[in-house]
């Protein structure tokens, strides 16, 4: 090595030392209080006293055997900091997967096997040759355990905290590719490129700021960090790619040791196929399908990681907006439990049997299924995830049964997942071939029918929640109607009432001036009604409303009654806010019930007064009185009335109106002595007159 190579490589390796002792120091200084910097600041520390070996190697002054001991120790350190980082966050600090497990007791036993030869290779210095290739092939394999880590610790850490953890991955394993590198061609060339080994110091230098700023980021290097089966299948597939490089490596080194002239040629060409290989195997989806077989058979209890299987249904199942899409979001999440391209939904309609309602990537797929057709009843009674292609092959499961004409006319139609909610058959979805090959086996079909189950509910939550919407708007209208109907039932009482006295007074000017009013009175509200009927609700007005107005109209409105009832009158400054013709129509109510309550010979009094900053109106008679358990459990229950011809909701209605007004409604009943009906109302103090 010439002399200004020597003075780069020396001049780099010390401020390699340099910086990382530099970075120990801030370290400690920071971190004094915080357990977890000590990995950090031992791999620092033990970095800084490699670059002074590697200076001192430079020079002549240091033994190849320390060097090595020291950049065992420093690989060594890097590789327990990641390893820590990972055990960091595993729930309850519990044990590694076990891969990882491997890795780490092969780690132990390289950095061991190295740290006793060097100490070998000082006590018998003969043999340094055999231990620089014996050191620079251990390196290699840590270097590789190394970058497998590095993987694992950027892979499995959620993307919203790799900012913590980003420098430190890329960084170090930067550096560990440019060492890989330089050991792999010392291991293969038994001799060190000297001027890659003259730039490595500064390489080292660049590192150190992408591991302070990492470390500034998570001072604790507890970065959620999760184990998965998916970390597992990249650990085993970068450690296999490692292995495979060594004995590719080792054969080449053997190919051109014995292969005389033709031995350069003869390796290059063997570690260009053999690298082609590698990355024809990385890229085989067949090949990656079967490692993950392989470790869910062997490293695992169950194929699945159920938990992140259940996460990532859910996800896709509840996403969007409230049963917007539920159809279609229920196959695509059952379809990717099996990397399934695509499916379709058939749900019941009625009596018209299960009819396509919805598909995922799959349009072309029609089909009506009756209700008692033996495929669904045999869905219904089996609750079977049926395997369409096994139907064809194993009679002895199935027996007699066939699928239907349009599902064996569809040559990707593969499973067909009933949706049972309780043991009613709410729908089946069925099912793509899956692009992963996925064997349909025993656990496969207890997932989807967990799922499914999952789905169903879903799904008929969806259709109760619809149904409910319809069934509002026609309550709505009914209610509407209802009230209608008993108005005009009242009206119809009173024309009724007149008519029959019309033969025996038609000649009596009085009668003759009460049937006109009546009639007037009676046409009045009918139109009223017409108004209500075409407004299409029960939308109110509140206004400024006279209480004396409202008991002359309902006074007035009962004329057709013989029996009249005594009126006293509030003044005129006694107001409320409502809606005018539905408080009229509410004491109208109550007073005509006592009029039909009181005989001929009674009385009936409708009065109004201030108390207490409220407005009473009191509705009271001698009639037949009620008794406290009628008052309790049937006086305001709609739909029950003692009434032949009764609808039984007008007190429900009077009740319903004083609650919308912010009132209430009282009643003191005595059988055999009379009954009196006690309205409270908030008295109206706005000034300003009516308001919408």
């Amino acid at each position: 090595m010439s002399s200004t190579l020597l003075l780069l490589a020396a001049t780099g390796y010390a401020l390699a030392s340099l910086v990382y002792l530099g970075l120990s120091g801030l370290i400690i200084a920071s971190w004094k209080r915080r357990p977890q910097g000590r990995q950090l600041v031992l791999a620092t520390g033990l970095s800084a006293v490699w670059g002074l070996g590697s200076l001192l190697t430079a020079w002549g002054t240091f033994s190849p055997a320390l060097t090595l001991s020291a950049e065992v120790a420093r690989n060594a350190a890097w590789l327990a900091l990641l390893f820590h980082i990972l055990h960091l966050r595993l729930p309850e600090h519990g044990r590694l997967p076990t891969p990882l497990r491997m890795v780490r007791l092969l780690a132990a036993l390289v950095v061991a096997g190295l740290l006793l030869a060097s100490v070998y290779a000082l006590l018998v210095p003969s043999q340094l040759e055999a231990l620089r290739w014996i050191g620079n092939l251990g390196l290699v394999i840590l270097i590789v355990m190394g970058l497998v880590l590095v993987e694992q610790v950027y892979r499995s850490t959620r993307p919203e905290d790799r900012w913590a953890i980003k420098f430190l991955c890329f960084g170090l394993g930067a550096f560990l590719v440019y060492d890989f590198y330089l050991y792999a061609n010392a291991t293969l060339f038994t001799v060190m490129d000297p001027q890659v080994w003259a730039a490595r110091g500064y390489v080292a230098v660049l590192v150190a700021p992408l591991i302070a700023v990492s470390a500034a980021r998570n001072p604790e290097w507890s970065a959620p960090v999760s184990l998965s089966r998916s970390m597992v299948f990249h650990t085993a597939t970068l450690l296999a790619a490692g292995v495979y490089l060594l004995l590719m490596a080792g054969a080449g080194y053997y190919l051109r040791l014995f292969g005389g002239e033709w031995g350069d040629v003869v390796q290059t060409v063997f570690i260009f196929a053999a690298a082609l290989l590698l990355m024809l195997l990385l890229f085989s989806g067949t090949l990656r399908a079967r490692l993950r077989v392989l470790l869910s058979k062997h490293f695992f209890s169950y194929r699945y990681d159920y938990r992140e299987e259940w996460l990532n249904f859910t996800r896709t199942l509840t996403e969007g907006r409230p049963g917007e899409h539920l159809s279609e979001r229920a196959i695509e999440a059952l379809a990717r439990l099996l990397e399934s391209p695509g499916g379709a939904l058939w749900m019941r309609e009625g009596n018209s049997g299960y009819q396509r309602a919805s598909h995922w990537n799959w349009a072309d797929l029609q089909g009506i299924e009756p209700d008692d057709s033996a495929f669904v009843q045999w869905l219904s009674g089996k609750q079977w995830v049926v395997d369409l292609d096994e139907m064809k092959t194993r009679r002895d499961l199935y027996g007699e049964l066939d699928a239907p004409v349009w599902l064996q006319q569809a040559p990707d139609a593969w499973l067909v997942v009933p949706l049972m909610l309780h043991e009613e058959l709410l729908g089946f979805v069925v099912l793509k071939h899956s692009l992963g090959k996925v064997t349909f086996n025993w656990e496969v079909s207890d997932l989807l029918k967990v799922a499914a189950r999952q789905v169903a509910a879903h799904l008929a939550q969806m259709r109760a929640s619809n149904q409910l919407i319809v069934a509002r708007q026609f309550e709505s209208f009914n209610r509407t109607t209802t009230f209608i109907i008993h108005d005009l039932k009242n009206l119809i009482a009173q024309l009724s009432l007149l008519l029959a006295n019309a033969e025996k007074h038609k000649h009596n000017p009085e009668f003759q001036a009460d049937m006109l009013d009546t009639v007037e009175s009676a046409v009045t509200r009918m139109n009223k009604v017409l108004t209500q009927l075409r407004r299409g609700s029960d939308t109110t007005r509140l206004q400024q409303v006279a209480i004396a107005d409202v008991l002359s109209d309902a006074a007035a409105s009962k004329q057709a009654f013989k029996l009249r009832p005594a009126l006293h009158l509030p003044p005129a400054t006694l107001r409320v806010r409502a809606e005018r013709e539905r408080l009229v129509r509410a004491v109208g109510h109550l007073l005509q019930n006592a009029l039909e309550a009181t005989p001929a010979h009674g009385s009936v009094t409708l009065s109004a007064h201030e108390e207490s900053g409220m407005a009473i109106i009191e509705v009271t008679d001698t009639g037949s009185g009620m008794d406290d358990e009628f008052i309790r459990t049937r006086l305001f229950q709609p739909f029950d009335s003692t009434k032949g011809a009764g609808m039984g909701i007008g007190a429900y209605e009077c009740r319903e109106t004083l609650r919308a007004l912010g009132g209430q409604i009282a009643v003191t009943s005595t059988p055999g002595q009379g009954t009196c009906f006690r309205l409270t109302l908030p008295l109206n103090t706005d000034s300003q007159g009516d308001a919408a």
